[in-house]
């Protein structure tokens, strides 16, 4: 995991959870307590535009619903979609997720690799996803692994070198469709190199932060996603219960970039755009080949 690279490895023993997780089990195990979720009609979700709504059902509900092709009881459709990522216990979701904690009968069934020190851990996720479900490209800033469980799940990553060609808006992308990309309207996506990979049951994903990614459930899905934090715990936002903001250094350089920018617009176009060009200059002069340790 030296070199910063995705790492996949196939049919790790992780446990009785790849046995026994069944839609009964699973619904058993947890029982009724209300969970935040998200449905849809539209399999492509997309967080910047909401295609999407957030309602709340029993977890046990929501498996059963996550396994059923059509819906007898249904929020929008009876073909709806289903998406959970598990939260902390602060409803007003100030609290990390921790599965291990909080899914106490589930997690007997799963053996972690030692993929992380204790000390670095963040959060575990446990996520549910019926078959179809596309999450959104979106990159995180602490490197995780993906324990798939049941159901199979494809996935495609970007480097981080492709941030160019992503069309980012904050720290997910624009490109939904992205085996049918509108080239008229995002040009640059025909250019970003991807990596592709189908888990199954049992598989783990090494993914570095930074790395885009985009995950498509083949099956209905239920898996874990673990977190921890890979550089100096100072560089990360104390208050940050889903760990997605940007390294402190980084948001705070953003911003001043946001300000500078702002700043300009009071000049005329030739003179704003000549501005600008230098500050890119400026910007590209301080790029470099190399990853320093923190």
């Amino acid at each position: 995991m030296t070199d910063r690279k995705p790492l996949l490895i196939r049919n790790w023993d992780i446990g009785s959870c790849v046995k026994d997780w069944t839609s009964e089990y699973v619904s058993n195990k947890v029982g009724s307590e209300p969970v935040k979720i998200h449905v849809t009609k539209d399999e492509k979700m997309d967080f910047i535009n909401k295609n999407f709504i957030y309602k709340t059902l029993p977890f046990d509900e929501l498996i059963r619903r996550v396994f059923r092709y059509k819906q007898e009881d249904y929020f929008i459709d009876p073909f709806e979609k289903y998406y959970m990522r598990s939260l902390g216990n602060d409803p007003r979701g100030r609290d990390v997720a921790n599965f291990f904690l909080q899914c106490r009968t589930l997690a007997e069934d799963l053996n972690v690799p030692p993929f992380y020190d204790e000390k670095d851990f963040f959060s575990s996720v446990f996520r549910a996803s019926s078959q179809g479900v596309q999450l959104w490209t979106h990159y995180d800033i602490m490197d995780n692994i993906l324990i798939q469980v049941r159901g199979k799940k494809r996935i495609i990553l970007w480097p981080p070198s492709e941030v160019d060609n992503i069309y980012l808006i904050g720290d997910k992308s624009e490109v939904l469709d992205i085996d049918n990309p509108d080239l008229e309207k995002y040009p640059k996506f025909k250019n970003a190199i991807r990596y592709e990979c189908t888990m199954l049951p049992g598989d783990i994903l090494f993914i570095p932060a930074l790395w885009f990614h985009n995950t498509i459930a083949i099956e209905p899905c239920l898996g874990v996603n673990i977190f921890w934090k890979n550089l100096s715990h100072q560089l990360y936002y104390k208050n940050d219960s889903y760990g997605n903001k940007d390294l402190l250094p980084a948001a705070k350089s953003l911003h001043s970039l946001e300000t500078a920018i702002k700043s300009l617009k009071i000049l005329p176009s030739d003179y704003r755009n000549f501005y600008i060009s230098r500050m890119i200059k400026t910007l590209k002069s301080n790029l470099t080949e190399h990853n320093d340790c923190v």
